[in-house]
């Protein structure tokens, strides 16, 4: 098991409370709106369907069973229910839900790693706009890459992988050989940045890779994943602050 535990972070200068409050946020939306996930209901209204955006219009399904094409293993696809919001407004909405406790789990601490030192970076008013845009950018490219791979476009999306790729890009891109704590088998080991997160980055295009033309992209949007690094990778030069960028 390979799994960051910490960084370097003697030389940041800000306290990074909207990284906090993000984290917070996440959580308090994953206890109190969907019942710990439990409530499939509220999720699948509020999360993104990539038929619904490419409609402009509410869908609703009943529940159906679904083959996964590569193993044969069955699942239960719930119903999509009606959607109390503009379904555009689900890309923001998705972003601070969650699939389980592992998702959220694995969000929030990558998210608690890295995202101090890129609001340090940018300053909190453009940290959050980072997010929230690159998140919704990274929303878009999985409903987009769903159409073209001729996936479902009635499996919702959700979670903060997109936006979290992004603050990944960004702290790769401004802290290249900032130092990384790994925790690898019985050790830690510290490594380059850019060689953590590059290596996490070569993992994700494998597997998004691997699932191209399937009709299914099991439980994980890599095309979120890939699309948020890509615009935070573009982004980055113009949220940060000069000083950051030197």
């Amino acid at each position: 098991m390979v799994l960051p535990i910490g960084d370097d972070n003697r030389d940041r200068k800000t306290f990074p409370f909207v990284n906090y409050l993000l984290i917070a946020f996440n959580i308090f939306a994953f206890i109190y709106w969907q019942h710990w996930g439990r409530d499939i209901k509220f999720t699948y209204a509020y999360a993104t369907v990539p038929g619904e955006i490419l409609t402009g219009h509410d869908i609703v399904t009943h529940a159906k069973t679904l083959i996964d094409p590569l193993t044969g293993q069955r699942m239960i696809l719930p119903g999509l229910g009606v959607t109390p919001i503009p379904v555009f407004f689900t890309l923001f909405t998705a972003m601070f839900m969650h699939g389980g406790l592992s998702h959220l789990g694995g969000n929030m601490l990558f998210l608690f790693i890295f995202g101090d030192n890129v609001e340090d970076a940018m300053g909190h008013a453009k940290y959050l706009i980072f997010y929230l845009l690159c998140g919704m950018l990274a929303g878009l490219n999985h409903v987009f890459s769903t159409y073209f791979l001729g996936q479902s476009l009635l499996i919702p999306s959700l979670g903060a992988s997109g936006a979290i790729s992004a603050v990944l890009a960004a702290y790769m891109r401004l802290f290249p050989g900032k130092r990384v704590y790994l925790w690898i088998l019985l050790f830690i080991v510290p490594v380059p940045a850019f060689v953590a997160l590059g290596v996490w980055f070569a993992f994700q295009l494998i597997d998004g890779l691997g699932m191209l033309g399937g009709q299914q992209t099991g439980d994980v949007a890599y095309a979120a994943h890939i699309g948020g690094f890509l615009f935070g990778l573009l982004l980055t030069r113009m949220f940060a602050n000069r000083r950051a960028r030197r």
